[in-house]
């Protein structure tokens, strides 16, 4: 009899009836989108769990980042990582943005400040770092050097949600940030996302862009695009908030679990936990050493699915390495090395809520049996 198939993650799930009686309440009132009550709720509920002053709820986490480089006027190049998921490269491309890749630090999997400065052009307007596995950026670094040459900072922080540094939220870094509430992350709405800013003016201007620009019933402000959150999102998302706590707990205790068998692996290595910093334990990458580990990475990732277990190897490949983007001065592997590097041995362990004890030792167990 075959196995049950371990996925990398479980979608957080509402209460279904407590979700049906809020359905119920939308479907009395008959407001299913357009700035609803729940929407109105999510966005303050967020704020609170967050601790953030402004959020704007959006119907996935691409069009926070699209929004965002339109709100600022960003234009010509912006500096980003290849190491990332095709969405924050892809914001760029639709805005008409020039992408020009930077290698990673190793430390964080985000992108290096120490090689920033060299890729800064006079056509260069911003610096879109991603907070990989929600691991946070060297962000005073790369805000001192936004400051000396007058750049913006969109943070792609999707796999962010709830990250704290000294009881701070990283959310608060950079000109903005972005959040994805897709069903894969530690905390989703279905699809969704959310722009975090600094001040209600900008609120105020991205709740117009989302909205195809209307300021009013007749009076459209800017070229907006719809990006509105409807009501059943948020009432799942409102939900959830309630949950998510309990289950970024379950997913730190398997990372524990994960760390204490895995270290005295030969070839395998992991990140642990930063020093004052709140982790939501998103993801799981462990990177394989092929010579000391005796078996490549891809080898132990397909023995892996063999075995039921759906790992993924996040981020493989580069999205330097696809068609759209190959072709950049920015994108050859000799400028990505660390990059490379990564990309080339990192494969995301299954790690959820509800994933077992069974469920844990046989991932442990595909690792260990070689």
């Amino acid at each position: 009899m075959e196995k049950d198939i371990i996925t990398v993650t479980s979608p957080l799930l509402p209460d279904l009836d407590e979700f049906h009686q809020m359905l119920q309440e939308i479907w009395d009132r008959k407001w299913v989108t357009n700035n609803g009550e729940f929407h109105q709720r999510f966005e303050a509920a967020l704020c609170e769990y967050l601790k953030v002053p402004y959020i704007s709820v959006f119907t996935n986490g691409t069009l926070p980042l699209i929004t965002a480089l339109q709100a600022l006027n960003i234009s010509g190049e912006v500096i980003t990582t290849p190491y990332s998921f095709v969405a924050t490269t892809h914001s760029l491309w639709w805005n008409g943005i020039k992408p020009v890749f930077v290698d990673i630090d190793l430390a964080t999997g985000g992108i290096d400040p120490d090689r920033i400065e060299s890729a800064i052009t006079p056509r260069t307007t911003a610096i879109m770092p991603v907070h990989v596995y929600g691991k946070p950026c060297r962000t005073k670094e790369i805000q001192a050097i936004a400051d000396k040459y007058g750049l913006r900072v969109i943070y792609d922080a999707a796999h962010a949600f709830g990250i704290e540094v000294d009881g701070r939220s990283i959310l608060e870094e950079g000109d903005m940030s972005t959040l994805s509430f897709h069903g894969t992350k530690v905390f989703g709405t279905t699809e969704g996302g959310a722009l975090v800013v600094r001040d209600a003016k900008m609120k105020e201007r991205i709740d117009y862009l989302k909205n195809f620009g209307f300021a009013g019933e007749t009076e459209v402000v800017a070229p907006g695009i719809n990006g509105k959150m409807d009501e059943m999102r948020a009432a799942f998302g409102l939900l959830n908030l309630r949950q998510v706590d309990a289950a970024i707990k379950s997913r730190r205790q398997i990372a524990v679990r994960y760390r204490e068998v895995l270290r005295s692996v030969e070839g395998i290595t992991f990140w642990d936990d930063m020093p004052g910093v709140r982790h939501n334990y998103g993801y799981f990458p462990i990177f394989v050493d092929a010579e000391k580990y005796g078996m490549t990475r891809d080898e132990l990732y397909f023995k892996m699915r063999d075995q039921g277990i759906l790992a993924r190897r996040y981020f493989y490949p580069l999205i330097s390495s696809f068609s759209t983007y190959r072709g950049l001065p920015s994108s050859t592997r000799e400028n990505l090395p660390n990059a490379t590097r990564m990309a080339d041995a990192v494969i995301c362990l299954p790690i959820h809520h509800e994933l077992t004890d069974a469920d844990q030792q046989r991932v442990i167990d595909a690792i260990l049996k070689r």
